[in-house]
C-alpha cells in the first residue's frame, strides 16, 4: 500500500514534511513501519499550490529514495498546501499516469488503497464518467477513475458529499459483480483552500491515518504514519471518518456512503 502526507497552514519549504524528518515520506517509501507493504518504491509525486490557482505537480517512476531531482524540488518549493505520496503498486502498471497525486484544474487527489477485483468493475466504472472527464484520463488506476467521478459528484462544492455518493457507487457495482474483495479508501483531496480527507473500508481496518498540529507554523497535516518518534503529538484518525483541515481548523466525522 502506498504512503502519503497532506500539510495546509504558513507557507514552509516542501523538505520540512517530506524529505528532512526522521522517517520522512523518503523513508517511508523503502522502511515504512505501518503499511501493509514496507517498500513503497513504484513511483512518486507532489502537488502544491502557489502563485496560480491550479497547482503545480511533478511525478515519475523512480523510487523516491532514487531520485535526485525531489530532494532539490523540495528543498526550494515554499508552499501553504501541498501533496507527497510514494507508490506501491496495486497491480497497474508502473508509469508517470499512474502515480499520485492526480489534478485536475484546481483539484488535487492522492489514494491508499484500492477497488477489491479492480478489473471486474474497470469497464462499468470507466463508463460512468461524463465524457468530459472521460477524456482527461490518462492512466490505468482505479485511483484516477475515484477522482474523477469524485470531480463528477461534486467534489469542487460538496467534498464529503462527493466522496460519500461516489463511494456508495463503487460499493453498488462491487456488489452486483459479487465482489467479495474490501474496497479501501484512505484519501485526500483539496480545492487549495482545505484538505479533506477520507479513512473508510469494507470488510476489514482501513489502512491507517494520522493528524498533527504544527505550531510552529500554525499549520495542520494529515498523514499515513508519524514520520517521528514523538507519537503523543499524532491523533490517529478511526475507521470510516472524513476529516476537514483549513489551516488551524481540524474537524474530524462521521463517514458512511450514501446508497446509489
Amino acid at each position: 500500500m502506498c504512503r502519503w502526507i497532506a500539510y495546509c497552514g504558513e507557507p514552509i519549504f516542501v523538505e520540512e514534511l517530506v524529505t528532512l524528518p526522521e522517517k520522512s515520506l523518503i523513508v517511508q517509501s523503502h522502511s515504512s513501519l505501518e503499511g501493509k507493504s514496507a517498500v513503497n518504491g513504484d513511483g512518486f509525486g507532489i502537488g502544491w499550490y502557489g502563485e496560480r490557482a491550479e497547482p503545480g505537480v511533478f511525478r515519475d517512476v523512480r523510487p523516491a529514495w532514487s531520485d535526485e531531482n525531489l530532494i532539490s524540488l523540495a528543498r526550494q518549493i515554499r508552499s501553504p498546501m501541498f501533496f507527497a505520496h510514494v507508490r506501491a503498486s496495486t497491480g497497474t502498471a508502473t508509469m508517470r499516469a499512474n502515480c499520485h497525486p492526480f489534478s485536475h484544474g484546481n483539484l488535487l487527489f492522492m489514494h491508499n488503497g484500492g477497488i477489491g477485483n479492480w478489473d471486474a468493475v474497470r469497464r462499468p466504472l470507466e463508463a460512468a464518467l461524463p465524457d468530459d472527464l472521460y477524456r482527461t484520463r490518462s492512466g490505468t488506476t482505479d485511483s484516477e477513475v475515484i477522482f474523477l467521478l469524485l470531480v463528477a459528484n461534486g467534489l469542487a462544492d460538496d467534498p464529503k458529499g462527493a466522496f460519500q455518493r461516489t463511494i456508495g457507487f463503487v460499493e453498488k457495482l462491487m456488489c452486483e459483480a459479487g465482489i467479495t474483495e474490501p474496497l479501501r479508501v484512505t484519501a485526500a483531496a483539496s480545492d487549495g483552500r482545505a484538505i479533506h480527507a477520507v479513512r473508510y473500508s469494507t470488510l476489514i481496518a482501513p489502512e491507517t491515518l494520522y493528524v498533527r498540529s504544527l505550531k510552529r507554523c500554525h499549520g495542520l497535516l494529515v498523514a499515513s504514519e508519524p514520520f517521528d518518534e514523538g507519537r503523543q503529538d499524532w491523533e490517529a484518525i478511526p475507521p470510516q471518518s472524513f476529516v476537514t483541515l483549513e489551516r488551524e481548523h481540524l474537524h474530524i466525522e462521521p463517514f458512511a456512503p450514501l446508497a446509489a
